[in-house]
């Protein structure tokens, strides 16, 4: 059993932050929340006296495992550039959890991250939500599948133009995406009838089966989408189909933000932190969690590891902070909200009764003091990093 004591407790829940606060772990959960605990006598303390105590960070989209550090080739495991319909590829088959990036992570308190295939293909496989600490990626699953990547402009063309192949254009991007999706239908009501009878079952296709989840609505597609027009287009597919959706990357978001509003899907919004390395990052901006959180939108905060370190995803709330966000936003925006919108705030992203103990202790505000240190990173209520 540990207690955590003395520190300004930023809660992420309903019951708003605690001075002095006392959060109570036992068997890797949270038991209890508030101040002057009952406390056992046989605790392991940790005492964050002027520290801020906070749920571990979550980031919505980012590539951790699927990308090694300080490696070429034989470390990049995000694209199958060979097709570009690939639902069938798993993010969790490609992941080293003993690359230094989930070290890197757990340094700057970031304890979940969203990780997947990347941007080369029109749907490029699916994202799992795990947590960052573990040597088996089998046992830091939260949840498996969370969504199926899918991709709009830049990427799909440039890959497919240099092999001279569909698509070479946004149109023909989104018209395999569309085939795939009616012929997913299809295969799904086929399926559905040949439960009375079994002779009428289809003929099992791979990729297909790969879409059911989302065809049913279990998982959303996870649409990156920098520019306005196909942000746009992910969503005309997505209502045409009736299918959940978020909206990854978002760059132009705040030249759409009414729209946007009242469209209601998430926005995951970065990196942010870089060069403008392609046209359509033109309007790049740190404006945009901003503005779009204040025309309504339920806005995270994402890095893209390794195009941003996850370490840095505090630095990049704070940058949005001051660009416009409201400090308390930024905060929801890489705890609350991306556990949230990616359905796992039953287990992370505040620090309430009966969810994970990830925990970060930090000397100093991560958001708004580059000199801030992390004292302690929790996952499971383990003490997994400290530089005490």
């Amino acid at each position: 059993m540990i207690l955590i004591k003395n520190g300004y407790v930023k809660t992420m829940s309903r019951d708003g932050d605690l001075n002095k606060g006392e959060i109570l772990i036992e068997n890797g959960k949270i038991i209890a929340v508030g101040t002057d605990l009952e406390i056992p006598s046989d605790c392991e303390i940790i005492d964050a006296e002027n520290c801020i105590v906070s749920p571990g960070f979550v980031d919505a989209h980012c590539h951790m495992g699927m990308w090694e550090s300080s490696i070429g080739f034989e470390g990049s495991d995000g694209n199958e550039m060979t097709d570009p319909i690939t639902p069938e590829v798993r993010g969790i088959d490609a992941i080293n959890p003993c690359d230094e990036a989930f070290a890197v992570a757990l340094s700057g308190g970031v304890t979940t991250s969203v990780t997947g295939p990347g941007s080369a293909n029109v749907i490029g496989g699916t994202f799992l939500a795990m947590k960052n600490y573990g040597h088996r990626v089998d046992d830091m699953i939260i949840k498996n599948p969370i969504a199926m990547k899918c991709a709009f402009g830049e990427n799909p063309k440039r890959v497919y133009n240099e092999q001279k192949k569909m698509p070479m254009t946004r149109m023909g991007s989104v018209s395999l995406l569309r085939k795939t999706l009616f012929e997913a239908r299809e295969y799904m009501e086929l399926k559905n009838r040949a439960v009375e009878n079994e002779k009428d079952m289809p003929k099992f296709d791979f990729k297909l089966e790969a879409m059911l989840p989302v065809m049913r609505g279990e998982i959303p597609l996870k649409a990156h989408a920098h520019r306005a027009d196909d942000i746009f287009s992910s969503i005309r597919v997505a209502k045409e189909f009736g299918l959940k959706l978020t909206l990854d990357h978002c760059t132009e978001g705040h030249l759409i933000a009414e729209d946007l509003a009242k469209e209601g899907y998430p926005a995951f919004v970065g990196p942010s932190l870089g060069d403008k390395a392609k046209f359509e990052l033109s309007n790049l901006s740190f404006e945009t969690p901003g503005v779009l959180n204040k025309a309504g939108i339920k806005v995270s905060i994402i890095t893209d590891a390794p195009v941003i370190p996850l370490n840095y995803l505090s630095l990049c709330a704070g940058l949005a902070v001051k660009s416009g966000m409201e400090e308390e936003e930024a905060w929801k925006a890489i705890t609350i909200n991306p556990a949230e919108s990616i359905g796992i705030a039953d287990r992370v992203g505040s620090i309430e009764v009966g969810k994970d103990a990830d925990i970060a202790i930090f000397k100093g505000n991560p958001l708004m003091d580059v000199t801030y240190r992390t004292l302690y990173t929790l996952v499971d209520g383990k003490i997994v990093y400290t530089d005490k």
